[in-house]
């Protein structure tokens, strides 16, 4: 994903939207093609990248958390293709890989992985939501045997797997249901001896190199991160003080909607607070969420547009009583108005992916309902146009006077929360 301006004008954003003393990292993610023998698109694997680089490099176990992560933030509403996702033994016990819908997602199996009973119960446990399997660089060995009859799709590599390797898994798979994937496909000859050998499935430099996503990193609250893993800790987990803590960090907030996104497709069901998005994911998969988001981003801050974020998200919430609205909904509309500054993409684009209400997407796109003019007072206020903010005042029938205090007392909280007032650490 690369930079994208606002939807908005510039003139519109504070100053904080652009912290140029805190420039935001990006992230890399390879993508290489699935052709089937048509050459259509069928799906594409997953690549951990560090950087513009198409070589990994890094350990397995984080280059997963972190594809999950990424993926989980960019995954496409409109494309259905299927993304193939490398996991280690971790992943697939613990069910890190749980985060990514079971409909589009295809588990692959890495050679280094035995299929002991716990690694054999968790696919199975797996498969049984709805996830499919593919078994990457599979080779003509007997202790590969127990994963063929999870296997969905049999990956064989034209680069290591020699004619007689590959007469061996082709025998092998024939008394299952999966198809022959031939990966590192770099000539037209090998494609052509992959179709006789019955390959259906097709990936390598032939085709197309890996292409690289980047996309910019969504700005955290490593102080809220700290908290949330003592808080889920505990079980039953309350649901009061998990949703305190995500609500003050947007990159979670986007995380857990894209979560229930996922989780209601195929039902007329929109989420109108975060709480209500916590109760459809579930405790485990939260935790998973701030696992994988603390091991991808510990370190990486931008302490103004965090503080910006959080002061407009509780400024929404103290408005919407004066409004007969409901506070939490409000807090959530306050969050997501900077995604697209946070993401760097499109904001009709971001709406797409998270399951708000028709009336929440139209405010946050700028509609003069008493949501959206509450978003433009917040921006008047925080650009300090006292007249644009006096006539909304009067737009929404809020006293005089009322709205400096709440802005006054939005700003403090924001500072507490985001550690800048006392310094992170004396909160720990």
């Amino acid at each position: 994903m690369s930079a994208i301006a606002s939807s908005q004008s510039a003139t519109s954003r504070p100053a904080a939207d652009h912290p140029a003393s805190h420039p935001v990292p990006n992230r890399f993610l390879g993508r290489q093609p699935i052709l089937d023998v048509e050459r259509r698109l069928f799906g594409y694997e997953l690549f951990y990248r560090a950087g513009k680089t198409d070589a990994f490099s890094g350990d397995p176990e984080q280059a997963t958390r972190e594809v999950v992560d990424h993926w989980l933030m960019l995954i496409p509403e409109h494309d259905h293709a299927a993304a193939f996702v490398n996991c280690t033994r971790n992943a697939l016990v613990d069910g890190l890989v749980t985060l990514l819908p079971p409909e589009s997602t295809v588990l692959e199996i890495l050679p280094n992985i035995d299929p002991d009973p716990e690694v054999i119960a968790s696919c199975l446990a797996l498969r049984a939501t709805g996830y499919r399997f593919a078994l990457d660089a599979f080779m003509p060995q007997p202790s590969r045997v127990p994963f063929l009859d999870l296997a969905d799709f049999i990956k064989i590599d034209f680069q290591s797997a020699d004619f007689q390797d590959r007469r061996e898994i082709y025998a092998m798979a024939a008394g299952t249901q999966a198809q022959l994937l031939a990966e590192r496909i770099e000539t037209d000859i090998q494609q052509r001896i992959a179709v006789a050998e019955g390959c259906t499935l097709f990936q390598g430099y032939f085709f197309s190199q890996p292409i690289l996503v980047e996309s910019r990193t969504v700005p955290h609250n490593a102080f809220v991160y700290l908290k949330l893993l003592a808080a889920l800790r505990h079980a039953p987990t309350d649901l009061r003080k998990l949703e305190k803590l995500i609500s003050a960090d947007a990159s979670l907030c986007y995380r857990v909607l894209r979560l229930a996104n996922s989780a209601i497709q195929g039902h007329p069901a929109f989420i109108t607070t975060l709480r209500e998005a916590l109760l459809m994911v579930g405790d485990d998969a939260v935790r998973r969420v701030v696992t994988v988001a603390i091991a991808g981003s510990l370190a990486l801050r931008t302490p103004a547009l965090v503080y910006v974020v959080l002061a407009r998200a509780r400024f929404c919430e103290l408005l919407a009583p004066s409004l007969s609205k409901d506070p939490a909904a409000f807090y959530l509309l306050g969050m997501l108005s900077l995604l697209d500054v946070l993401l760097e993409a499109p904001l009709d684009r971001i709406l797409q992916s998270i399951p708000v209400s028709p009336e929440m997407k139209s405010a946050l796109t700028g509609d003069q309902s008493p949501a959206g003019r509450t978003l433009e007072l917040v921006r008047s206020l925080e650009e300090c146009d006292w007249e644009r903010s006096e006539r909304i005042q009067n737009l929404l029938g809020i006293p005089e006077g009322s709205i400096a205090a709440m802005y006054i007392e939005a700003l403090h909280w924001a500072s507490v929360m985001s550690g800048e007032q006392s310094g992170e650490n004396s909160h720990l």
